[in-house]
Protein backbone atom coordinates (compact mmCIF):
# COMPACT_ATOMS: atom_id res chain seq x y z
CA UNK A 1 0.00 0.00 0.00
CA UNK A 2 1.37 3.41 -0.97
CA UNK A 3 2.07 5.86 1.88
CA UNK A 4 -0.50 8.60 2.48
CA UNK A 5 0.08 12.32 2.96
CA UNK A 6 -2.60 12.28 5.65
CA UNK A 7 -0.10 10.71 8.06
CA UNK A 8 3.14 12.10 9.45
CA UNK A 9 6.03 10.73 7.36
CA UNK A 10 8.67 11.04 10.10
CA UNK A 11 8.94 7.29 10.70
CA UNK A 12 8.57 6.14 7.12
CA UNK A 13 11.49 4.40 5.39
CA UNK A 14 13.46 6.74 3.08
CA UNK A 15 12.01 5.14 -0.06
CA UNK A 16 8.42 5.79 1.07
CA UNK A 17 9.23 9.34 2.18
CA UNK A 18 10.62 9.92 -1.32
CA UNK A 19 7.37 8.67 -2.85
CA UNK A 20 5.49 11.27 -0.83
CA UNK A 21 7.90 14.09 -1.70
CA UNK A 22 7.55 13.30 -5.37
CA UNK A 23 3.86 14.20 -5.13
CA UNK A 24 4.76 17.85 -4.48
CA UNK A 25 4.17 19.19 -8.03
CA UNK A 26 0.70 17.65 -8.21
CA UNK A 27 -0.36 18.64 -4.69
CA UNK A 28 0.92 22.23 -4.99
CA UNK A 29 -0.93 22.71 -8.27
CA UNK A 30 -4.14 21.22 -6.94
CA UNK A 31 -7.52 22.81 -6.37
CA UNK A 32 -7.59 26.18 -4.65
CA UNK A 33 -10.76 25.27 -2.73
CA UNK A 34 -10.13 24.44 0.90
CA UNK A 35 -10.80 20.89 2.07
CA UNK A 36 -10.74 19.17 5.45
CA UNK A 37 -7.47 17.32 4.79
CA UNK A 38 -5.73 19.96 2.70
CA UNK A 39 -3.63 21.52 5.45
CA UNK A 40 -2.56 18.24 7.00
CA UNK A 41 -1.49 17.22 3.50
CA UNK A 42 0.60 20.37 3.07
CA UNK A 43 2.27 19.92 6.45
CA UNK A 44 3.12 16.27 5.85
CA UNK A 45 4.32 17.05 2.34
CA UNK A 46 6.59 19.72 3.81
CA UNK A 47 8.08 17.18 6.24
CA UNK A 48 8.55 14.60 3.47
CA UNK A 49 10.27 17.16 1.25
CA UNK A 50 12.63 18.15 4.06
CA UNK A 51 13.54 14.51 4.63
CA UNK A 52 14.43 14.09 0.96
CA UNK A 53 16.27 17.38 0.55
CA UNK A 54 13.68 19.15 -1.61
CA UNK A 55 13.90 22.48 0.19
CA UNK A 56 12.26 24.35 -2.70
CA UNK A 57 9.04 22.33 -2.56
CA UNK A 58 9.12 22.47 1.26
CA UNK A 59 9.31 26.28 1.09
CA UNK A 60 6.26 26.38 -1.20
CA UNK A 61 4.31 24.25 1.27
CA UNK A 62 5.44 26.57 4.04
CA UNK A 63 4.20 29.62 2.12
CA UNK A 64 0.77 28.00 1.70
CA UNK A 65 0.49 27.22 5.40
CA UNK A 66 1.67 30.66 6.41
CA UNK A 67 -0.78 32.35 4.03
CA UNK A 68 -3.67 30.33 5.49
CA UNK A 69 -2.90 30.47 9.22
CA UNK A 70 -0.66 33.53 9.52
CA UNK A 71 3.00 33.86 10.53
CA UNK A 72 2.13 34.20 14.23
CA UNK A 73 0.44 30.80 14.46
CA UNK A 74 2.55 28.73 16.88
CA UNK A 75 2.55 25.60 14.73
CA UNK A 76 3.43 27.61 11.64
CA UNK A 77 6.27 29.28 13.53
CA UNK A 78 7.69 25.90 14.49
CA UNK A 79 7.47 24.62 10.91
CA UNK A 80 9.14 27.79 9.65
CA UNK A 81 11.91 27.19 12.18
CA UNK A 82 12.27 23.60 11.02
CA UNK A 83 12.64 24.80 7.45
CA UNK A 84 15.29 27.31 8.54
CA UNK A 85 17.19 24.54 10.32
CA UNK A 86 17.10 22.38 7.20
CA UNK A 87 18.38 25.23 5.05
CA UNK A 88 21.21 26.13 7.43
CA UNK A 89 24.58 25.35 5.87
CA UNK A 90 26.82 25.63 8.92
CA UNK A 91 26.81 25.81 12.70
CA UNK A 92 26.76 29.61 12.65
CA UNK A 93 23.45 29.62 10.78
CA UNK A 94 22.04 27.09 13.23
CA UNK A 95 23.10 29.41 16.09
CA UNK A 96 21.16 32.18 14.35
CA UNK A 97 18.04 30.00 14.26
CA UNK A 98 18.54 29.22 17.96
CA UNK A 99 18.66 32.94 18.71
CA UNK A 100 15.40 33.39 16.79
CA UNK A 101 13.80 30.74 19.00
CA UNK A 102 15.15 32.48 22.12
CA UNK A 103 13.70 35.80 20.93
CA UNK A 104 10.29 34.23 20.31
CA UNK A 105 10.28 32.61 23.76
CA UNK A 106 11.23 35.88 25.43
CA UNK A 107 7.96 37.25 24.13
CA UNK A 108 5.94 34.13 24.85
CA UNK A 109 7.53 31.52 27.11
CA UNK A 110 4.48 29.22 26.74
CA UNK A 111 4.99 28.64 23.01
CA UNK A 112 5.33 24.85 23.21
CA UNK A 113 6.00 24.14 19.51
CA UNK A 114 8.94 26.58 19.51
CA UNK A 115 10.15 25.28 22.88
CA UNK A 116 10.28 21.74 21.48
CA UNK A 117 11.99 22.85 18.29
CA UNK A 118 14.61 24.66 20.37
CA UNK A 119 15.23 21.49 22.38
CA UNK A 120 15.52 19.41 19.21
CA UNK A 121 17.97 21.93 17.75
CA UNK A 122 20.10 21.93 20.90
CA UNK A 123 20.33 18.15 20.73
CA UNK A 124 21.19 18.13 17.02
CA UNK A 125 24.00 20.59 17.75
CA UNK A 126 25.45 18.22 20.35
CA UNK A 127 24.40 20.31 23.34
CA UNK A 128 22.77 17.36 25.08
CA UNK A 129 23.06 18.73 28.62
CA UNK A 130 21.42 22.02 27.58
CA UNK A 131 18.65 20.09 25.81
CA UNK A 132 18.00 18.02 28.95
CA UNK A 133 17.86 21.14 31.11
CA UNK A 134 15.38 22.73 28.72
CA UNK A 135 13.25 19.58 28.78
CA UNK A 136 13.15 19.59 32.58
CA UNK A 137 11.94 23.19 32.45
CA UNK A 138 9.31 22.23 29.89
CA UNK A 139 8.07 19.38 32.08
CA UNK A 140 7.82 21.70 35.08
CA UNK A 141 5.32 23.64 32.99
CA UNK A 142 3.69 20.64 31.28
CA UNK A 143 4.18 17.52 33.46
CA UNK A 144 1.72 15.38 31.49
CA UNK A 145 3.66 15.58 28.22
CA UNK A 146 4.52 11.91 27.62
CA UNK A 147 6.54 12.71 24.50
CA UNK A 148 8.74 15.12 26.47
CA UNK A 149 9.32 12.55 29.23
CA UNK A 150 10.31 9.98 26.60
CA UNK A 151 12.73 12.40 24.96
CA UNK A 152 14.23 13.29 28.34
CA UNK A 153 14.78 9.60 29.06
CA UNK A 154 16.60 9.21 25.76
CA UNK A 155 18.83 12.20 26.53
CA UNK A 156 19.71 10.77 29.94
CA UNK A 157 20.39 7.38 28.36
CA UNK A 158 22.85 8.83 25.85
CA UNK A 159 24.79 10.26 28.80
CA UNK A 160 24.82 6.94 30.65
CA UNK A 161 22.48 8.25 33.36
CA UNK A 162 20.44 5.07 33.60
CA UNK A 163 18.56 5.72 36.84
CA UNK A 164 17.35 9.09 35.53
CA UNK A 165 16.39 7.53 32.20
CA UNK A 166 14.41 4.84 34.01
CA UNK A 167 12.60 7.43 36.13
CA UNK A 168 11.58 9.41 33.03
CA UNK A 169 10.21 6.29 31.31
CA UNK A 170 8.26 5.38 34.44
CA UNK A 171 6.63 8.80 34.16
CA UNK A 172 5.65 7.95 30.57
CA UNK A 173 4.00 4.75 31.77
CA UNK A 174 2.03 6.64 34.40
CA UNK A 175 0.52 8.57 31.50
CA UNK A 176 0.28 5.62 29.06
CA UNK A 177 0.24 2.42 31.14
CA UNK A 178 -0.59 0.14 28.18
CA UNK A 179 2.14 1.39 25.84
CA UNK A 180 3.89 -1.90 25.09
CA UNK A 181 6.75 -0.18 23.28
CA UNK A 182 7.53 1.92 26.36
CA UNK A 183 7.47 -1.17 28.60
CA UNK A 184 10.01 -2.77 26.25
CA UNK A 185 12.12 0.39 26.12
CA UNK A 186 12.16 0.55 29.91
CA UNK A 187 13.25 -3.09 29.95
CA UNK A 188 16.08 -2.25 27.54
CA UNK A 189 17.35 0.58 29.73
CA UNK A 190 17.15 -1.60 32.85
CA UNK A 191 19.04 -4.37 31.07
CA UNK A 192 21.73 -1.88 30.05
CA UNK A 193 21.94 -0.66 33.63
CA UNK A 194 22.44 -4.27 34.78
CA UNK A 195 25.31 -4.79 32.35
CA UNK A 196 27.31 -1.70 33.32
CA UNK A 197 30.60 -2.33 35.08
CA UNK A 198 29.52 -0.55 38.24
CA UNK A 199 26.36 -2.61 38.64
CA UNK A 200 26.57 -5.83 40.63
CA UNK A 201 25.04 -7.92 43.38
CA UNK A 202 21.60 -6.89 44.55
CA UNK A 203 21.59 -3.85 42.28
CA UNK A 204 22.21 -5.97 39.20
CA UNK A 205 19.56 -8.48 40.26
CA UNK A 206 17.08 -5.65 40.77
CA UNK A 207 17.64 -4.33 37.26
CA UNK A 208 17.43 -7.79 35.68
CA UNK A 209 14.25 -8.63 37.58
CA UNK A 210 12.65 -5.36 36.49
CA UNK A 211 13.78 -5.82 32.89
CA UNK A 212 12.28 -9.32 32.85
CA UNK A 213 9.00 -7.97 34.16
CA UNK A 214 8.87 -5.12 31.65
CA UNK A 215 9.60 -7.31 28.63
CA UNK A 216 6.99 -9.82 29.81
CA UNK A 217 4.43 -7.03 30.18
CA UNK A 218 5.31 -5.74 26.72
CA UNK A 219 4.53 -9.04 24.99
CA UNK A 220 1.44 -9.49 27.15
CA UNK A 221 0.11 -6.23 25.72
CA UNK A 222 1.27 -6.96 22.15
CA UNK A 223 1.67 -10.63 21.28
CA UNK A 224 3.77 -10.03 18.15
CA UNK A 225 6.08 -7.27 19.42
CA UNK A 226 9.55 -8.25 18.22
CA UNK A 227 11.52 -5.96 20.54
CA UNK A 228 9.68 -7.36 23.55
CA UNK A 229 10.61 -10.94 22.68
CA UNK A 230 14.16 -9.91 21.76
CA UNK A 231 14.65 -8.28 25.16
CA UNK A 232 13.05 -11.23 26.95
CA UNK A 233 15.47 -13.59 25.18
CA UNK A 234 18.45 -11.43 26.20
CA UNK A 235 17.47 -11.38 29.87
CA UNK A 236 16.54 -15.04 30.19
CA UNK A 237 19.71 -16.14 28.40
CA UNK A 238 21.82 -14.07 30.77
CA UNK A 239 20.02 -15.35 33.86
CA UNK A 240 20.31 -18.97 32.80
CA UNK A 241 24.00 -18.62 31.95
CA UNK A 242 24.85 -16.96 35.23
CA UNK A 243 22.85 -19.48 37.24
CA UNK A 244 21.37 -16.64 39.30
CA UNK A 245 20.00 -17.44 42.73
CA UNK A 246 16.35 -17.62 41.88
CA UNK A 247 13.63 -16.06 43.98
CA UNK A 248 16.15 -14.14 46.06
CA UNK A 249 14.93 -10.73 47.18
CA UNK A 250 16.95 -7.58 46.84
CA UNK A 251 17.66 -5.33 49.81
CA UNK A 252 14.56 -3.21 49.28
CA UNK A 253 12.35 -6.30 49.26
CA UNK A 254 10.45 -5.19 46.16
CA UNK A 255 12.09 -7.13 43.34
CA UNK A 256 12.31 -10.89 42.96
CA UNK A 257 13.37 -13.21 40.18
CA UNK A 258 11.15 -16.17 39.23
CA UNK A 259 12.36 -19.71 39.80
CA UNK A 260 14.60 -21.36 37.21
CA UNK A 261 11.80 -23.38 35.61
CA UNK A 262 9.79 -20.23 34.96
CA UNK A 263 12.81 -18.50 33.42
CA UNK A 264 13.41 -21.55 31.21
CA UNK A 265 9.80 -21.46 30.00
CA UNK A 266 10.07 -17.75 29.26
CA UNK A 267 13.30 -18.40 27.36
CA UNK A 268 11.60 -21.12 25.31
CA UNK A 269 8.66 -18.80 24.58
CA UNK A 270 10.95 -15.98 23.43
CA UNK A 271 12.98 -18.37 21.26
CA UNK A 272 9.90 -19.86 19.62
CA UNK A 273 8.28 -16.49 18.94
CA UNK A 274 11.46 -14.88 17.60
CA UNK A 275 11.96 -17.86 15.30
CA UNK A 276 8.38 -17.56 14.08
CA UNK A 277 8.68 -13.82 13.42
CA UNK A 278 12.03 -14.17 11.63
CA UNK A 279 10.78 -17.05 9.46
CA UNK A 280 7.49 -15.47 8.39
CA UNK A 281 8.94 -11.98 8.00
CA UNK A 282 11.80 -13.27 5.83
CA UNK A 283 9.31 -15.10 3.61
CA UNK A 284 7.13 -11.95 3.56
CA UNK A 285 4.08 -13.98 4.50
CA UNK A 286 0.77 -12.17 4.68
CA UNK A 287 0.12 -10.84 8.17
CA UNK A 288 3.83 -10.83 9.01
CA UNK A 289 4.95 -7.78 7.05
CA UNK A 290 5.87 -4.42 8.48
CA UNK A 291 8.70 -5.48 10.77
CA UNK A 292 11.83 -3.37 10.61
CA UNK A 293 14.37 -5.30 8.54
CA UNK A 294 17.20 -4.31 10.89
CA UNK A 295 15.30 -5.62 13.91
CA UNK A 296 14.55 -8.88 12.11
CA UNK A 297 18.26 -9.22 11.25
CA UNK A 298 19.20 -8.57 14.88
CA UNK A 299 16.74 -11.24 16.04
CA UNK A 300 18.19 -13.70 13.53
CA UNK A 301 21.70 -12.95 14.81
CA UNK A 302 20.63 -13.40 18.44
CA UNK A 303 19.12 -16.79 17.63
CA UNK A 304 22.27 -17.76 15.75
CA UNK A 305 24.45 -16.80 18.73
CA UNK A 306 22.41 -19.22 20.80
CA UNK A 307 22.85 -22.04 18.31
CA UNK A 308 19.41 -21.67 16.74
CA UNK A 309 19.34 -21.50 12.94
CA UNK A 310 16.35 -19.86 11.29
Amino acid sequence: MAPSLLFNPARLPPSEALQLAQQAPVVLQGSSSETVDQWATYENLLLACLRTGDDEAAAKCMDQLEARFGPDNERVMALRGLLSEAQAENNGELEAVLKQYDAILEGNSTNLPITKRRIALLRSMGRVSDAATALVQLLDFSPTDAEAWSELSDLYFTQGLYSQAIYALEEVLLLSPNAWNIHARLGEVQYMAATTSGSGGASQQKYLAEALKRFARSIELCDDYLRGYYGLKLVTTRLLKEQAKQAKQTDDGEFTLPDSKTIERLDELATAKLSEIVRHSTLKDRGWRGYDEREVAAARELLSQNGIER
